[in-house]
């Protein structure tokens, strides 16, 4: 991007904090003081976060976190953007910066999978011994994911646990490969991995992010786009050729453009163009397009009678 006036940085750190809540006051203080926008979540495990500032204000936030020899060994990951890509600054406490639902919990600075360059993770790839899973959440996946890559059906990271269980014929004896957004959660993933007996373990180092900048792979073998939280929500990875993976919710047809599902209870992220989004009222099913506080109905003024009108019309293009 030329003549970028803004940084988005994603980053993280497991790093013991003694009092997360007491840290995570400080430091959303701190943020914005600077201008920074974003989220970040602090624990006793560590740090993990992802905002956007001028390339000032983004410099300023690294040498700042840098300077405290906790993060000292921290690496930001950078990209170049035209704005913020959030709306406000969250700091806050929780119990764990990534929450993949164990009782006894993974330390990856104890154990975790062998760490994958780029480069490598290109070339373990193409192996036909080797397994890689994508450590992310289905709606992710569907946007985007390295070519061959297992899709694990969970929405949450916490359920991907019970799923390597209930498919691990699949997994054993093999080479795998993990990868996910910046790294952190192949961190805790491939530390249970290894603790579940898998022993040939490995995590693309960097994640995704780094993958896609690396000046040697640039980005090769992945398709479609990168999943995102934060407002841009898809970004590219492979910059030697593009293919569109995404499927539209309604048709079928190739789409990377995501909606949440207009029904609040359901708020299921869905691809779909904005001709479907206004022709499906952006919901993901009829019980949705009926529910009685339906965001797309409230947003343009529909009467109950006009979508019921629509719910008619629906149902005839059906049949």
């Amino acid at each position: 991007m030329q003549n970028h006036t803004h940084n988005v940085l994603l980053y993280y750190l497991y790093t013991p904090i003694e009092n997360p809540e007491e840290f995570a006051a400080e430091h959303l203080a701190a943020c914005k003081e600077i201008g920074l926008k974003g989220r970040i979540l602090v624990s006793r495990e560590g740090i993990n976060g992802t905002c956007s500032g001028t390339i000032e204000q983004t410099e300023q936030y690294m040498e700042m976190v840098k300077s405290d020899p906790r993060f000292a060994d921290i690496v930001f990951k950078i990209d170049e953007a035209d704005g913020h890509a959030f709306k406000k600054m969250h700091v806050r406490a929780k119990k764990e910066i990534v929450h993949l639902g164990l009782e006894d919990d993974i330390n990856p600075n104890e154990l975790t999978g062998n760490y994958l360059e780029p480069e490598e993770f290109y070339k373990l790839m193409q192996d036909q011994d080797t397994v890689v899973i994508d450590a992310r959440n289905d709606y992710e996946y569907d946007l985007g994911h390295f070519r061959g890559a297992v899709r694990p059906d969970v929405e949450t990271f916490r359920d991907l646990p019970n799923w390597i269980q209930e498919n691990k014929e699949q997994f054993e004896g093999k080479k795998i490969l993990t990868y996910c957004t910046g790294g952190i959660r192949c961190e805790k993933f491939s530390g249970w991995l290894k603790r579940e007996g898998f022993e040939d373990v490995n995590q693309l180092h960097g994640g995704i992010v780094m993958y896609g900048k690396d000046p040697e792979v640039q980005g090769k073998l992945w398709d479609g786009q990168l999943y995102v939280f934060d407002e841009r929500i898809a970004v590219p990875v492979n910059r030697v050729e593009h293919t569109i993976v995404g499927k539209d919710h309604f048709t079928g047809e190739p789409c990377e453009r995501y909606v949440n599902c207009a029904n609040p209870e359901c708020n299921a992220k869905i691809l779909c163009s904005e001709e479907n989004e206004h022709k499906y009222m952006r919901s993901c099913s009829d019980d949705c397009r009926e529910h009685p506080r339906n965001r797309y109905a409230f947003e343009h003024g529909l009467t109950g009678e006009q979508v019921q009108q629509r719910l008619e019309a629906l149902k005839e293009t059906a049949q």
